[in-house]
């Protein structure tokens, strides 16, 4: 304002640069990696804003005042982004001293680190640009002055600004004086305006030249153009010559379309021709023996005929031409032949001696011209064309009819002897005989008999002493000590017989075994089961070792114990190597219970029913007996092998499968249970009388599922483990109908009193199993279960009791702590009665009482 006073009209300001980017900066910005800094060009651009706003608030406030800016921010950022575009190299840091900090006296050109090319570089030091950078700005701000110097031409003219006085009224009229200035400055304006423009066009009278003269060609060119258009047009009017164009790249388009098919004819003829011949040399193949190479060549020409199916086959031959069929044919007969082929190779390499009880194979094949063909090879191309499981099934099914099976039902030991004929330097026949000893009918049946048998080893041993003196057999060759190796080792010879009929023994009790328990049973194990009369139990009833608990198991089960006792006995009676024998046979007995029984019963345990409680009780009983095992016999064991029999390792499974098989009959029941809540549609809209009747029939079925499974368990199953898995299926049923009332919304009065209605209900038909479950804890005899009643058991029975309240109670019960004791939250409360209660000024309250209770 004071300069305004003092009479200054026209005045520039300059803006600031981009502060972040000075090499001070830079040099400074650590963490940003020495780039320019971002927040004091923000406030750079920022300042330069309100500068700008400065300028057109003074240039509108002043009369006849003009304030330019002239700001150097954008065009010095240009060149620091860019400066190989204005022709330098370095815009980082300044050319004196290191070009990082220094600027003012500590900078000077006979500094050893300052550059020798300043026009290199944007800025001088560390804050000032060089002569070069700012040239380049005033060179910039003068082309912008001479595009703001053209404004005039297109800007509209104030008359306020051409007057003496600023201060007229807009209604008022001009006087003379002021119409005669008004003309003057609007002549010297216009002589003005043409001045600028008569200077601009002079100073670019090249670019308005240029401009013109292409105008000029451009005209010119179009009119020559136009003249050739035309000429073109009566051309072709006079002579059609796009109809001859036309037909012409028709004859082409059909000239080529037959040249290709042509050519395409030609590729399948070569290829029809090339299969052909493969096909011929297959058979040429096949004839001379080479049957590998024949084939490796049937394998590549099915996939080159794309043989498939039989049903895609015959839908691909529909569209095909026929000699692709008749190939077809061709490669069938040849696959068909080389099969044939093959497998009568094989029929002849391994044949079966019924007679002299001998299997011969051949290694070196012929059948009619072929000969010499090797096994090897046999094999090989059996393989290649896909046949060799077949192959070699029919030689397994042969092996087992005369060799296996044999061997299998002979009493006696089997002996295999091989004879291996080599006629020349390789192997071209050998013979498996298959021998049967007659010397297993000696060995006893009875452990007892043993000192019998020590007579026949001596007699045995000095009739093979008898014969090397009499020079019949080797005296140095160990294999013709046959009887008398037998002889020794008859111990080993019963123990693996009984091994074998034990292991026998148990797996056909096993397989023979029901697991059906009568219903006279049943009543009779209820009635008991509570009353501590062990010794009245049915056979199917148990003590367990370690509990005092009882448990209804499987007559298998039983059984199984039973051969295992006695094999154990044997074990104690019997010598080491017999023992050992013994040992891993009582071992092996049950654990072919944990690997028969989940397999035969398999759809039973799929289901809820009685099977799966007996298996669970049988797991849980032979776990608890082979605990008890190393106790009853160890003492009685033979010394050698005490430290290495072990049972306790076999317990473990038995309980981990009896846990297994629970849980599965557990979410069994929660998913049948769960289904059948679902069909109640989370109890919506209980006051309608369809809605009404789908709950009450979804809670009827929720009964009778619990009901059977009460029936199903209760006889069998521990107390203890029949109250646990009950209160956990228990727990789902009451937890899902929570959940499905919670979720409703504010409910009127008389659904409320049909939800209750069907929560009573429920409970009144639960009444019986709940107090059944509670007693087991007081009654029965185990005695784990004392502190925990049903209500902890099953947490969410508390929230059926509370849904079954009025609201008042509700609050009473909150209020005395009641509630709270019992394990339930201000938010459940709460959500309780939102859901169960309609909107009333009781129930507000109610929520008012409950939320102001403090505990």
């Amino acid at each position: 304002m004071s300069l305004y006073e003092l009479g200054a009209r026209k005045v520039s300001l300059g803006g600031l640069p981009p502060m972040g980017c000075l090499p001070l900066e830079r040099t400074t910005n650590f963490q940003g990696g020495h780039n320019c800094t971002t927040s004091y060009n923000t406030v750079a651009m920022a300042f330069n804003d309100k500068l700008n706003g400065l300028v057109v608030e003074l240039n509108n406030g002043l009369p006849g005042m003009k304030v330019v800016m002239s700001c150097p921010y954008c065009i010095l950022l240009q060149i620091i982004k860019k400066p190989s575009l204005y022709g330098f190299d370095e815009a980082a840091v300044a050319c004196c001293s290191t070009g990082m900090f220094e600027m003012g006296y500590a900078c000077h050109r006979n500094n050893p680190f300052t550059c020798t090319d300043a026009n290199k570089f944007v800025f001088w030091d560390s804050f000032h640009p060089t002569e070069k950078t700012n040239q380049l700005i005033v060179q910039e701000r003068e082309r912008e002055r001479e595009r703001s110097s053209m404004d005039v031409l297109f800007n509209s003219i104030d008359v306020r600004d051409l007057l003496s006085s600023h201060d007229l009224d807009d209604s008022s009229p001009l006087s003379a004086p002021d119409l005669r200035l008004l003309i003057d400055r609007l002549q010297v304006h216009s002589l003005h305006i043409k001045s600028k423009v008569r200077d601009y066009i002079l100073s670019h009278h090249h670019d308005f030249s240029s401009l013109f003269a292409q105008c000029s060609d451009a005209v010119s060119n179009s009119e020559q153009l136009s003249r050739q258009l035309s000429d073109l047009l009566r051309l072709i009017s006079d002579h059609p010559i796009d109809v001859e164009i036309r037909d012409v790249v028709a004859e082409i388009g059909r000239k080529r379309k037959e040249a290709r098919e042509k050519k395409e004819l030609l590729e399948l003829v070569r290829t029809i021709v090339e299969l052909s011949e493969q096909l011929r040399r297959v058979k040429e193949d096949v004839k001379t023996g080479r049957v590998v190479e024949a084939a490796e060549a049937v394998r590549v020409l099915r996939a080159a005929l794309r043989i498939r199916e039989v049903a895609a086959a015959a839908a691909e031959e529909e569209g095909e031409p026929v000699v692709y069929g008749l190939l077809r044919k061709e490669w069938a007969e040849c696959f068909e032949g080389i099969q044939d082929l093959l497998l009568r190779f094989m029929k002849i390499a391994v044949r079966f001696e019924q007679q002299q009880n001998a299997v011969q194979v051949k290694y070196l094949l012929s059948l009619n011209e072929i000969n010499g063909v090797e096994l090897r090879s046999i094999l090989k191309a059996m393989d290649v064309v896909g046949i060799l499981d077949y192959g070699l099934a029919k030689v397994a099914d042969m092996m087992i009819k005369h060799v296996i099976t044999p061997a299998v039902n002979c009493r006696s030991c089997v002996s295999f002897v091989e004879e291996i004929n080599q006629e020349t330097e390789h192997i071209t026949e050998a013979i498996l005989k298959i021998v049967p000893s007659s010397d297993p009918e000696v060995v006893p049946d009875d452990a007892s008999k043993f000192a019998d048998f020590q007579r026949i080893i001596k007699l045995t041993s000095e009739f093979e002493t008898a014969l090397k003196e009499m020079m019949f057999i080797s005296a140095s060759d160990n294999k013709d000590d046959r009887l008398s190796n037998f002889t020794d080792n008859v111990e080993v010879h019963f123990a693996t017989r009984k091994k074998v009929e034990i292991l026998a023994k148990a797996r056909d009790l096993l397989l023979q075994s029901n697991f059906v328990l009568p219903q006279e049973h049943t009543r009779k194990v209820t009635a008991l089961k509570y009353g501590g009369a062990a010794k009245r139990f049915p056979d199917h009833v148990v003590d367990l070792i370690f509990s005092s608990e009882s448990c209804v198991v499987s007559k298998a089960a039983c059984q199984l114990m039973e051969l295992v006792h006695r094999t154990l006995k044997d074990v104690c009676l019997s010598s080491p190597r017999v023992a050992w024998e013994f040992y891993h046979a009582a071992r092996d007995a049950l654990i072919l219970y944990e690997a028969v029984i989940p397999v035969k019963q398999e759809r039973q345990l799929d289901g809820i029913n009685q099977v799966a409680g007996l298996i669970h009780n049988d797991c849980l009983y032979l776990s608890q007996e082979i605990l008890g095992l190393a106790f009853e016999y160890r003492l009685d064991f033979p010394s050698s092998i005490k430290e290495l029999a072990v049972f306790v390792d076999l317990a473990p499974r038995f309980q981990l499968m009896a846990e297994e098989i629970l849980q599965r009959q557990i979410k069994l029941v929660i998913y049948s249970l769960k289904e059948a809540i679902d069909a109640a549609d989370g109890f919506q809209n209980t006051h309608q009388k369809q809605q009404f009747e789908s709950a009450k029939f979804s809670i009827d079925q929720v009964v009778f599922i619990l009901e059977k499974v009460h029936i199903i368990w209760e006889p069998l199953l521990l107390p203890s483990t029949y109250k646990r898995s009950m209160c956990m299926v228990l727990e789902s049923v009451f937890f899902g109908m929570t959940k499905n009332i919670l979720l409703l919304d504010d409910m009127a009065a008389e659904e409320t009193l049909q939800l209750q209605r069907l929560i009573h209900l429920m409970l009144e038909s639960l009444s019986s199993l709940l107090n059944s479950v509670d007693t087991i804890s007081q009654t029965g005899k185990s005695q784990e279960n004392h502190t925990s009643s049903v209500d902890e058991l099953i947490p969410s029975l508390r929230k059926i009791h509370l849904l079954d309240m009025p609201l008042k109670s509700i609050t009473t019960a909150w209020e005395s702590a009641e509630l709270v004791s019992c394990g339930f939250t201000l938010s459940e409360v709460q959500d309780f009665i939102k859901a169960i209660f309609t909107d009333s000024p009781l129930r507000k309250e109610c929520l008012w009482r409950i939320e102001s209770t403090s505990f």
